[in-house]
């Protein structure tokens, strides 16, 4: 059947969208039109950050336990992680026993954790807390993601399409940008153009026909240079993805599932010298209302057999000096255990940092029991914008002021400079 140049075009956006999860080709001109630059932003070459979302919001008290406080007992009479279980830290806190991968790494001077992360007037509503952390909007309208802005410029410039990946099947907010396009893919083999089932060329005459659709766009037509990258772009990525994909040997076994599985795209990626520099994976399954220990219990161990399986596998081969990995929640959950052996929506909550450049130790002080706030909730102390703004004046080499739109201090997690 022939194919009409219209239907071509039509079908193509299409194709682009779903197999590669990327606009459509002129919202990416318009958007690229408008590109943002952050003024002072300098990135270094050779540093990465891979941040990592806890989708649902992560119960921060059995994730970095108060195990001698005995008001924790006494609000969690059969939630509360035994003291015998906890894997201690230092004479107050201790980690989830599930997390005795994390320990290694605290145990080796390779992670820190920050304790009381929140902010003023926090949301106890996933989608408008979610937002805020990704977006800086304390309203919970923003549309822009504080990631977004720093990468806005990076991506497809020099032919290295993957300086920033997000793995899933939906973009992060945190890098909405509306300078910028992100590649957002499940796994290595869903980022190429999809062929159509009737083809038996493997998509290779579709591939063709897009090119040259692509081409017959006249040059001095508005847009016309940034449809052209857009295509080239994205064949020169499938290719640089798939030869990666065929010369990387991973050194260690991933836990099954989709986060174990994009932790290890986004190893590849480094290995392989994508030139990545943001990578963004999100571990789900935190709104632990009923019958929390269980899941939680499973999501502990995921989290820290797969940081700790990405991190092992950069070791050994020789990549972990530049990789630095951040954590986040959209809040915690409740001091007190509800009628159903869960938590209900909370506030402040802990964040880990992990990686070779990362000081060890616990920065932050870790919210008081006995003195919440009209809902019963932690009073968070330390702002989360502060860390951000660590990652990008410390690590990234980028201006916090100008990305965060603000001053918001730092924290010694990392060094200066």
């Amino acid at each position: 059947m022939r194919l009409s140049r219209r239907a071509m075009l039509k079908d193509g956006m299409l194709v682009v969208s779903a197999g590669m999860v990327m606009p459509a080709i002129f919202s990416r001109g318009v958007a690229s039109a408008k590109a943002l630059s952050i003024e002072g932003t300098r990135v270094p070459s050779d540093r990465t950050l891979i941040v990592v979302q806890l989708a649902g919001g992560n119960d921060g008290l059995n994730t970095v336990v108060p195990y001698t406080d005995s008001l924790y007992y006494k609000l969690r009479p059969t939630l509360a992680i035994p003291q015998t279980k906890a894997l201690p830290l230092d004479n107050r806190l201790g980690l989830h026993p599930g997390l005795a991968a994390l320990k290694q790494l605290w145990d080796a001077g390779h992670m820190a954790v920050v304790e009381g992360v929140g902010y003023p007037n926090q949301s106890l509503s996933h989608f408008q807390a979610m937002d805020i952390w990704q977006t800086l909007n304390l309203s919970g309208n923003g549309s822009e993601g504080w990631l977004g802005k720093l990468v806005s410029g990076w991506v497809d410039q020099d032919g290295h399409p993957f300086k920033t990946l997000n793995i899933g099947t939906q973009t992060a907010l945190a890098l909405s940008s509306i300078g910028a396009q992100v590649p957002t893919l499940s796994n290595t083999q869903s980022y190429r153009l999809a062929p159509d089932p009737l083809d038996s060329d493997g998509g290779s005459g579709r591939l063709q026909a897009l090119m040259k659709l692509y081409n017959s766009y006249p040059k001095t037509s508005p847009y016309a240079a940034l449809l052209d990258a857009t295509a080239l772009n994205a064949q020169e990525g499938e290719r640089q993805l798939r030869q990666a994909d065929a010369q990387y040997l991973s050194t260690v076994t991933y836990p099954a599932g989709p986060f174990g599985a994009g932790l290890k795209v986004l190893a590849e990626a480094i290995v392989e010298g994508l030139g990545l520099r943001i990578g963004y994976v999100t571990l789900g399954g935190f709104d632990t209302h009923a019958n929390q220990q269980a899941t939680h219990d499973t999501l502990m161990k995921n989290l820290a057999d797969g940081l700790s399986a990405f991190y092992t596998d950069l070791v050994n081969h020789g990549k972990a000096d530049n990789v630095v990995i951040m954590t986040w929640s959209e809040f915690g959950r409740r001091v007190q255990q509800n009628g159903s052996l869960g938590t209900d929506h909370g506030t402040a909550a802990p964040m880990f940092i992990v990686g070779k450049p990362v000081h060890k130790g616990i920065f932050g002080e870790p919210p008081s029991l006995s003195n919440l706030d009209q809902t019963g909730n932690l009073k968070y102390t330390i702002d989360f914008r502060s860390v951000y703004a660590t990652i990008l004046d410390r690590w990234m080499g980028a201006s916090s002021k100008d990305v965060l739109g603000g001053v918001f201090g730092g924290q010694n997690f990392l060094a200066q400079g």
